[in-house]
């Protein structure tokens, strides 16, 4: 699965993290506690382990959002949908290992009338909350690593 290019809005960040794959890897699929290092999270309550089906709640942005993870391929990929107050999400990360630590991509599509009404002003909020989302992933697992 992976992102809708063509939805209406489409953003993406993507960086370096001096850190070992299992270790990145371990921080990022660790999601009932992303509230402890990313700040953007409010609050998180997963329904079982990470693997296709299972279905989180979280509040970002003032938002809850009701997540189903999709696809898992370990320190690799995971990609999760995802609906909030008329809009549906499609979340995909993925992880490559480099010389001295990962680079990691996040890519997310916003599908529905809000995101059509108002897709330039969301599309650059998305985009915001992506790079946000991967320097404070950045700055938990190199902190690990001191």
């Amino acid at each position: 699965m992976d992102i809708n290019r063509k939805a209406p809005v489409v953003a993406s960040a993507e960086g370096p993290i001096r850190a070992p794959l299992d270790l990145v890897w371990a921080v990022h699929t660790d999601i009932a506690a992303w509230a402890a290092w990313n700040p953007d999270v409010q609050s998180v309550a997963i329904d079982g382990p990470v693997r296709p089906g299972t279905q989180f709640r979280w509040k970002s942005g003032g938002a809850t959002i009701i997540s189903k993870i999709e696809e898992v391929e370990p320190r690799r990929r995971i990609v999760w949908t995802g609906r909030a107050v008329g809009l549906r999400a499609v979340h995909v990360w993925t992880f490559a290992g480099q010389d001295g630590g990962v680079w990691v991509r996040s890519e997310e599509s916003f599908q529905g009338l809000i995101a059509v009404l108002f897709g330039g002003a969301m599309r650059r909020r998305l985009g915001s909350a992506l790079q946000r989302g991967v320097v404070a992933l950045k700055k938990e697992c190199e902190r690990r690593v001191q």
